[in-house]
C-alpha cells in the first residue's frame, strides 16, 4: 500500500469518526470470508456499517482527530473491525449478539466501543452495551412520566362528571 492510499484511507477514517456518534472496534479473527461477508450483511441490513482497518490506520486516524484514545490504544492489536453507527449507541452491540446467536459463534468479540467520545472496554461490556436505550427511547419515556399526573387528573375529571367535588372524591378514592 503506497503513502498515498494510507493517507486517503485515514481521510476516510476521520470522516468517519468525526461522523458517527458510535462506534465499536471488534475482534473477528479466525471468521471465514464467507463469515465476514454475512456480518457485514447483517450490519447493513441494521443500518450500520462494518470495516476492517489496519490497527495503525486507525490509530493515525484518531491521532490526527486530536482525540483521546489512550484508553484503547492496547485493544488495537491483531484484528480489527470498526462498527460505525451514527444514530443509536447500542445498534451494534445488538448486530453482535444477534449474528453470535444466529451462528452458535462467540466472534466477533468486543474490544472497545465509543459512545458520544467515552469508552467502554472489554467483551464482558457486550450485554450492557446491547441493553442501552436509544436517547428516543429516553425522551420517550420521560414524556410517558410526565404526562401520567395530567391524565389522572382529566380521567378524574371525566368520572367525577366534570365537577369538583366529583373531582375531589375520584382523587380521594384512589
Amino acid at each position: 500500500m503506497t503513502r498515498q492510499e494510507k493517507a486517503q484511507i485515514i481521510d476516510e477514517l476521520k470522516d468517519k469518526f468525526s461522523k458517527n456518534a458510535h462506534y465499536y472496534i471488534t475482534d473477528a479473527s479466525g471468521l471465514s470470508v464467507a463469515q465476514i461477508n454475512n456480518f457485514r450483511r447483517l450490519c447493513f441490513t441494521k443500518g450500520v456499517e462494518y470495516r476492517v482497518f489496519k490497527n495503525t490506520l486507525i490509530k493515525k486516524a484518531l491521532d490526527e482527530m486530536n482525540t483521546d484514545h489512550s484508553l484503547i490504544d492496547d485493544q488495537l492489536k491483531g484484528f480489527s473491525g470498526v462498527i460505525f453507527s451514527e444514530e443509536a449507541a447500542n445498534v451494534p452491540a445488538k448486530v453482535i449478539t444477534e449474528y453470535r446467536s444466529k451462528q452458535k459463534m462467540t466472534k466477533p468479540l468486543l474490544k472497545a466501543a465509543s459512545i458520544d467520545t467515552d469508552f467502554i472496554i472489554g467483551e464482558e461490556n457486550l450485554k450492557m452495551l446491547s441493553e442501552l436505550k436509544s436517547k428516543q427511547e429516553l425522551i420517550g419515556e420521560v414524556i410517558g412520566l410526565l404526562q401520567s399526573p395530567a391524565k389522572n387528573v382529566v380521567s378524574a375529571l371525566l368520572s367525577g362528571k366534570n365537577t369538583i367535588g366529583g373531582l375531589v372524591k375520584a382523587l380521594s378514592e384512589r
